[in-house]
C-alpha cells in the first residue's frame, strides 16, 4: 500500500512514518499545498490527514478529495478532540477519525480495515492458486510453508493482491517501489518479481507484454 502522510508536527510525522515503512511505502509531506500537489501527480492507496496544517485546514482537502474523481480512503490524525469536530469531520469525508495521541499498532489496525472497506474485500486473509496470504499480520504462505519476504517485496505482492484478477501496470509497480526512497532501476520491477517467482512459484505472477503484471485465483 502506498499511503501519503501530511502531519506538520515533525517528531510524530517522523514516528508514523517510520513505522508505517514496516510494510508500506509512505510519502510524508508537511504542508496543505504539498499534499495536495502530491495527489495530483501520484496514485496513493490512502491518504493520513492531520487537521491543523501551517497553510489550511485539512478538513478542506477532504472536501477537495470527495468532491474530485479520486476514491481514495481518508483518515484523519487530529488533536482536535470534541464529538463536533469528529461530526465534521466524518460529514466532511473521512473514512475514520483517529484523536491525538494515538497508539501506532491501533493506528496500523485502522488503516487496515479502512482499506478493507474500500475494496470490499471480505477478509484480511485471500486464497490465490497455491498461496494464502493475510494482509492483516503481511504474512504469506506457500501450501503449509511460510515464505519470508522483504519490505519491498511484500509492498509489490500487496498491491496485486488488492488488484487481484486486475492488470497492475508497471508504472504503479515502480511507484510503489520508488516510494521507500532509494534509486530504483529501469528494471527494478523485473528483478523483484523474478525474485518473487522464485518464493512463490513462476506462475505466481503472470506478466502480460506491454500492459503489466497479474495475479490471478
Amino acid at each position: 500500500m502506498r499511503i501519503l502522510l501530511i502531519e506538520d508536527e515533525p517528531l510524530l510525522g517522523e514516528a508514523v512514518a517510520t513505522h508505517l515503512k514496516r510494510a508500506h511505502a509512505v510519502d510524508w509531506l508537511q504542508s496543505f499545498e504539498d499534499g495536495a500537489e502530491a495527489m495530483r501527480t501520484v496514485s496513493y492507496d490512502l491518504l493520513l490527514l492531520d487537521l491543523n496544517l501551517p497553510d489550511g485546514d485539512g478538513i478542506d482537502l477532504v472536501r477537495q478529495v470527495r468532491t474530485s474523481s479520486q476514491q481514495l480512503p481518508v483518515i484523519v490524525i487530529t488533536a482536535r478532540d470534541q464529538v463536533r469536530h469528529r461530526v465534521e469531520g466524518l460529514n466532511a469525508g473521512a473514512d475514520d477519525y483517529v484523536v491525538k495521541p494515538f497508539d501506532l499498532e491501533e493506528l496500523s489496525a485502522r488503516i487496515q480495515a479502512v482499506q478493507r472497506r474500500a475494496i470490499a474485500m471480505p477478509a484480511p486473509r485471500q486464497t490465490i492458486g497455491s498461496l494464502s496470504v493475510d494482509l492483516t499480520t503481511r504474512k504469506v504462505w506457500r501450501g503449509d510453508e511460510e515464505v519470508l519476504l522483504t519490505a519491498r517485496e511484500w509492498a509489490l505482492i500487496e498491491c496485486l493482491v488488492h488488484r487481484v484478477g486486475t492488470i497492475v501496470p508497471k508504472s504503479r509497480l515502480e511507484e510503489v517501489l520508488y516510494a521507500f526512497g532509494a534509486e530504483i532501476e529501469s528494471n527494478a520491477v523485473e528483478v523483484y518479481v523474478s525474485r518473487l517467482r522464485k518464493k512463490l512459484g513462476s506462475d505466481a505472477i503472470r506478466t502480460l507484454r506491454g500492459l503489466g503484471y497479474r495475479m490471478d485465483r
